[in-house]
């Protein structure tokens, strides 16, 4: 692992105004400030509902590692100053293991990670196949699902930290699953993966550790016990109990 702990130092902690305005409103921020986020397993996600915090967190630490908030990989300037960052990401401080100092503190082509968001990763999928240290593959003529798969088997594939949000976006039933083993694979091989995610397929990976965010915060769950499973299950095992209260 790269990363054992995200927290902010007491001196950068928000004062009571700051506390008052987002992203410090959002109990799982609120949380992170206060008492710090441990990572514990090689391979950990964070689930909620839209509007949680899951991505301002993933957000964040991508930047706490210098990958480019962006999306990609290493902090590329992409026209944009390096230093700005967003409100959590300015005062996020990453607590990081022996192989994570040596890998910051290294030569840049040294360095491996990827931070994956779904609101650029498209246009990432038709900009970037071919460019010298990314893809081989032309991507933009690909469906999205196989754009996808493409990042996910051609930048997460050796050792590094890696952080993504929503990867399944565009993923069918069967390429989430193809996604499963590729995390697994990571986590088994040495590679650190944060992943904010709505999906019960990705977050039921052997190994992972599951947090639920939302508005009691953050907690450490198991995958049968996340409230999205639950909901899921209730939906598919008969539609009708939810439909019946959105559709006359």
């Amino acid at each position: 692992m790269y990363v054992r702990r995200a927290y902010v130092r007491e001196a950068n902690r928000p004062g009571r105004a700051e506390r008052g305005r987002w992203p410090f409103t959002v109990p799982c921020v609120a949380e992170l400030a206060e008492e710090g986020l441990t990572f514990q397993a090689p391979v950990t996600f964070l689930v909620g509902d839209n509007g949680s915090g899951k991505s301002t967190l993933v957000e964040a630490i991508a930047e706490g590692f210098k990958l480019d908030s962006y999306g990609g990989r290493l902090a590329a300037k992409r026209g944009r100053p390096d230093s700005v960052k967003t409100a959590l990401g300015e005062v996020l401080t990453l607590e990081t293991t022996a192989a994570g100092s040596r890998m910051l503190g290294g030569p840049r082509s040294r360095k491996q990670g990827f931070f994956l968001r779904a609101e650029t990763a498209f246009q990432m999928t038709e900009n970037l196949g071919g460019v010298p240290g990314y893809w081989e593959d032309n991507t933009a003529e690909m469906s999205h699902g196989e754009g996808f798969l493409t990042v996910f088997r051609e930048m997460f594939n050796k050792p590094g930290f890696y952080v993504m949000d929503e990867p399944e976006a565009a993923l069918s039933f069967t390429s989430c699953l193809h996604l499963v083993s590729l995390l697994h694979e990571l986590g088994q091989t040495g590679a650190q993966v944060v992943c904010a995610t709505h999906s019960p397929i990705l977050a039921a990976t052997p190994g992972a550790d599951i947090i639920e965010v939302g508005e009691h915060g953050f907690r450490r769950i198991k995958w049968d016990e996340l409230e999205l499973v639950d909901h899921w299950r209730r939906y598919l095992t008969n539609p009708d109990n939810y439909l019946r209260h959105i559709i006359d």
